[in-house]
């Protein structure tokens, strides 16, 4: 985690003849933007491109429901090729992947540059957006940026954007985020990966499980997988991640689970101390930048955290224990990993497959044939795979890994 400035950054602005002041918040670490003009309703989309392919950013003074329309707007433009989309032509899955990543990235900044600012009520601290029709927004301010320092006092300026982003993650919050296995839901802080795609819970929910003593979660994220586990019967579960917000998301939904005693999330760079009988890790999937909290949960840049986590594995597992790697074959179908750097690593880890449970994937964009990326994604397998340390005493017995597709309802976990 990166440590805090000393002082927030400002944006200043002059409005009316006067000069103004606000901290500046940014959930995703955007830098404060130099270049600030003040807008209202009389801006055109046309405009707002202009200004944000300039790099400068507007601070909306004028009808929150006409922020909002300028918003789509720009995204509408840009998403039909307009500045930010690249248009050098594909030559393989992995250059079309990039290109992609790219072009959203470069048409978030500049939606970024929407601005709004928020007032604290003396009083009691509660957020307000001060522009005409603007909806409540204390409690959601709270949710997405409670954490900024100067929080609860003077005023701040946020991009819209990202505001609009803590709305909806707050939304999900209240309501939840079913997971069958579970019978229960699960609540997703802010900046945490929503348990939207259920076929990596069910893997490890059918996985044969046979030492219910101790198990370790690495990269908790929600804190889904640790109370999978628990659900199954596993005494203690301790879970880690890399985000405070990850590991006080994980704890909150232990604690509503009513698992707290057998589940417990822990801020970690992987492991936590000691040794267990097994190990569960869902790695982001696909090697890319990441940033933002929530890109870190599917892009892992240069594949460090499956290789760190790999070559950790043989120095925490007990006597026969098992590691279970969670991960989808997506990043070897668009050509960004192969399956021989996967097999590879696990080979140079003092690691051997004893098992792999696979599934294939049942979310929308599976079944998307207007997606860009469909050719690959309709042939997508998430696979879980049982890893235990070459030097363990049962490695002389022969191994039951087979690359035939096994679908977790086949596999039987042991009482």
């Amino acid at each position: 985690m990166s440590s805090e400035p000393d002082t927030a950054a400002a944006v200043t602005w002059t409005h009316l003849g006067a000069r103004h002041t606000a901290t500046w918040w940014s959930t995703n670490d955007r830098p404060a933007p130099k270049d600030l003009v003040v807008v209202d309703d009389r801006l055109t989309a046309a405009q707002a491109v202009r200004y944000a392919a300039q790099g400068t950013a507007m601070l909306w003074l004028g009808d929150f429901p006409n922020a909002k329309q300028i918003l789509s707007a720009i995204d509408r433009r840009l998403a039909k090729g307009g500045r930010g989309t690249a248009t050098r032509p594909a030559t393989s899955d992995a250059d079309e992947f990039y290109r992609i990543r790219q072009a959203r990235a470069q048409r978030s900044r500049m939606m970024s540059l929407i601005l709004v600012p928020l007032t604290f009520d003396e009083a009691t601290g509660v957020a307000t957006l001060p522009l005409p029709r603007a909806p409540k927004v204390g409690a959601a301010v709270d949710f997405g940026y409670g954490q900024q320092r100067g929080f609860g006092a003077g005023r701040a300026v946020v991009s819209l954007q990202e505001l609009t982003g803590a709305l909806s993650a707050y939304q999900w919050f209240l309501t939840g985020v079913d997971v069958p296995v579970l019978g229960a839901k699960i609540h997703p802080h802010y900046g945490t990966f929503m348990p939207t795609r259920h076929e990596y819970v069910d893997l490890v929910a059918g996985a044969p499980l046979h030492d219910r003593r101790l198990a370790f979660d690495i990269g908790t994220g929600t804190g889904v997988l640790a109370a999978v586990l628990a659900h199954r019967g596993v005494e203690k579960v301790v879970g880690t991640d890399i985000h405070q917000r990850a590991v006080d998301c994980a704890n909150d939904n232990f604690a509503r689970l009513g698992i707290e005693d057998s589940a417990e999330a822990q801020l970690a760079d992987m492991f936590p101390e000691g040794r267990a009988p097994l190990i569960v890790c869902n790695p982001p999937w696909l090697p890319g930048s990441a940033t933002t909290t929530l890109d870190a949960a599917i892009y892992d840049p240069g594949s460090k955290m499956l290789l760190q986590f790999l070559a950790g594995l043989p120095h925490h597992l007990s006597e026969n224990g098992e590691g279970w790697l969670v991960i989808s074959d997506l990043a070897e179908l668009l050509g960004l990993r192969s399956r021989q750097m996967l097999l590879d690593a696990i080979d140079a880890a003092g690691l051997r497959v004893i098992d792999r449970l696979d599934t294939t994937p049942t979310h929308g964009r599976a079944n998307d044939s207007s997606d860009i990326l469909h050719a690959a994604r309709s042939r997508e397998v998430t696979s879980l795979w049982r890893l235990q340390r070459k030097q363990s005493a049962s490695s002389s017995a022969p191994s039951t890994f087979r690359p035939a597709l096994n679908h977790p309802g086949t596999a039987e976990a042991p009482d």
